[in-house]
């Protein structure tokens, strides 16, 4: 499996960015995908996460209301529609895909997830 993230950028704060992931190879076994994100000196965390199959949502609280996440499984695309960002969202963002059937409790946790794309930063100017 394959992850090709894409639609990062520079952007004031208040603005908006809509990220894509990419998926190709061996994506029938997609559980749930996911987005994390690291900024400079700080640990990757958990940003938003989907259900492939019934579409369900999960969001970080610093992001709740504001990011809203969604996939096109003909396509096999992920995307973060990113809303009134603020400079702490600055950060390369990470997309992943998981494969086991786990509670959805797990999908916050980076170790939950098989494969990841590379990277795409984002970057919120004051």
């Amino acid at each position: 499996v394959q992850l090709q993230a894409s639609g990062g950028g520079l952007v004031q704060a208040g603005g908006s960015l809509r990220l894509s992931c990419a998926a190709s190879g061996r994506t029938f076994s997609t559980y749930a995908m996911g987005w994390f994100r690291q900024a400079p000196g700080k640990e990757r965390e958990f940003v938003a996460a989907i259900r492939w199959s019934f579409g369900m949502t999960y969001y970080a609280d610093s992001v709740k209301g504001r990011f809203t996440i969604s996939r096109d499984n003909a396509k096999n695309t992920m995307h973060l529609q990113m809303n009134s960002l603020k400079p702490e969202d600055t950060a390369v963002y990470y997309c992943a895909i998981g494969s086991r059937s786990y509670p959805s409790s797990y999908y916050s946790q980076s170790s939950y997830y098989d494969y990841w794309g590379q990277g795409t930063q984002v970057t919120v100017s004051s």
